[in-house]
């Protein structure tokens, strides 16, 4: 439990550290990702209380999204200068100097983070615990520091933790996850990822490019495995030429070895390594929460069920982000707290969310991007589709960039020309992949979409536009 806290706003005369003591407020936000961006000054007026257990600006700002770039960006330009020799540009590839690296990252998010919880409790009629917090009953929250919170409306906006999964002798050995990787003191020489999925995907990445042996482990066929079959097999080959890759096998056991871990392998083998990162999911935080007692139901995989408004099973209880989608991306969870937001200050008006056309991105070496479903989804649905590919190297960029691993791909549905997927693995595909973001929600059909604009020449988007053109063909 974080320590005991508990401020209260500038002019507000209440004390909120006497334990047993029930305050209430017109608002309660769970969490300070997304859910911080609630209260603005719309809200001015209302009693607000903001309950925060780690450090504001959750996952995204603190362990996610933005420390995870800052540390990819590098990666990339390690892995840029690389192929320079094969241009004709003498440049070379690390080591990386890992320290300096961390320690610029961080310290450009940890004084955003601390900032933004310094001005949260200096403002007026809003207060701020640090404990961990509980339901105790209906819209009645134990708030961790010994005070009771009572609100006429609550949002859950807690967010998600890594999951941890049983291996034996796991609680003899360091490991790390994604929240604590990135914050170790020097570049190891030989690190072991469990798990296929995007976090494992980044991470080996950054890893590899800054210089260390990684071995990645997944239990699957291909990494990405969630993306279309297209991109995975290619993604999966692409890594294996840049760092160990070692499919359909699992980690059995793990003991301390030296200063390292001796991981025991499905397949007999066993594999020492200087650093162990966990990369297998994260889990909502729901289960820390004590929803029961609040009448707020969760489905089975632990995710707060919400309607199409963010509203929970509970009367006035609201949830936006992570941990009500399985999705957990942050645009899609800034987008649930604008519709929160909207439909806290206009009741008679309910906006709904929309979560058709969520695009995601993974910033590993290629990256990759997608919006809309797979070539198979769609086939599972009943969609009779037409499918086109474009090679990068196919176009002018992709050609003077010696490009020949990169592809777009995009799916149709052939009874209505309407695009239903794109997907795309390569540089600037989480850049290339938004104007399909557009077209697919508004509306836009694939006829005209590539002849009713203007595509810079020779810019890399012609490999949407030469895409767009196959599939209008196929089409006609």
């Amino acid at each position: 439990m974080c320590p005991i806290r508990a401020t209260t706003g500038v002019g507000a005369s209440r004390l909120t550290s006497d334990t047993g003591r029930v305050t209430h407020y017109d608002l309660a936000v769970i969490g300070t990702g997304s859910g911080n961006s609630i209260v603005d000054h719309r809200f001015a007026g209302r009693r607000v209380a903001i309950l925060e257990k780690g450090r504001f600006g959750g996952t995204c700002l603190n362990v996610g999204c933005i420390p995870t770039k800052m540390f990819v960006y590098p990666a990339d330009v390690e892995r840029y200068a690389g192929h320079g020799p094969a241009l004709g540009v003498g440049t070379r590839p690390g080591p990386a100097d890992w320290r300096a690296i961390r320690d610029r990252i961080f310290g450009r998010i940890d004084p955003i983070a601390d900032s933004g919880e310094e001005y949260r409790r200096a403002l007026p009629d809003i207060d701020v615990y640090d404990g961990t917090c509980r339901f105790t009953g209906h819209r009645t929250i134990d708030s961790g520091t010994g005070v009771e919170i009572t609100a006429d409306e609550i949002v859950i906006a807690a967010g998600t933790r890594p999951w941890i999964p049983d291996i034996p002798g796991l609680d003899t050995v360091t490991h790390h996850t994604s929240d604590t990787v990135m914050r170790i003191d020097a570049l190891p020489e030989r690190v072991g990822i469990v798990g296929g999925g995007f976090i494992g995907a980044e991470f080996a990445h950054i890893f590899s490019s800054y210089g260390a042996h990684v071995t990645q482990i997944h239990r699957g066929d291909v990494l990405l495995g969630k993306e279309d079959a297209d991109i995975a097999s290619r993604f999966t080959a692409l890594a294996s030429r840049q760092w160990e890759v070692l499919l359909g096998t699992t980690v059995d056991a793990v003991k301390p070895v030296g200063d390292g871990v001796r991981l025991e392998l499905s397949s007999g083998a066993t594999q020492d390594v200087d650093v162990l990162l966990l990369a297998t999911g994260r889990t909502p935080n729901s289960d820390l929460l004590d929803l029961d007692a609040a009448g707020v139901e969760v489905d089975d995989d632990g995710f707060v069920r919400v309607d199409e408004y963010q509203r929970t099973t509970a009367p006035g209880v609201w949830a936006l982000g992570d941990v009500s989608s399985p999705l957990q991306l942050k645009h899609l969870a800034n987008q649930d707290a604008r519709v929160v937001q909207h439909n806290l200050l206009h009741p008679e008006s309910l906006q709904v969310s929309d979560h058709r056309f969520v695009p995601s991105a993974v910033f590993s070496s290629p990256q990759v991007a997608k919006v809309g479903l797979t070539e198979q989804e769609a086939r599972d649905l009943g969609v009779d589709v037409a499918v086109s590919t474009q090679d990068y190297g196919g176009v002018a960029y992709g050609w003077a960039m010696e490009d020949r691993d990169h592809f777009a791909k995009l799916v149709a549905d052939r009874a209505t020309g309407a695009l239903v997927g794109a997907h795309l693995i390569g540089p600037q595909a989480s850049i290339l992949v938004q104007p399909l973001v557009q077209a697919m929600s508004f509306g836009q059909p694939v006829a005209g979409l590539a002849r009713g604009q203007y595509w810079i020449h020779p810019a890399l988007a012609e490999v949407v536009e030469n895409a767009l053109l196959t599939l209008e063909e196929q089409l006609s």
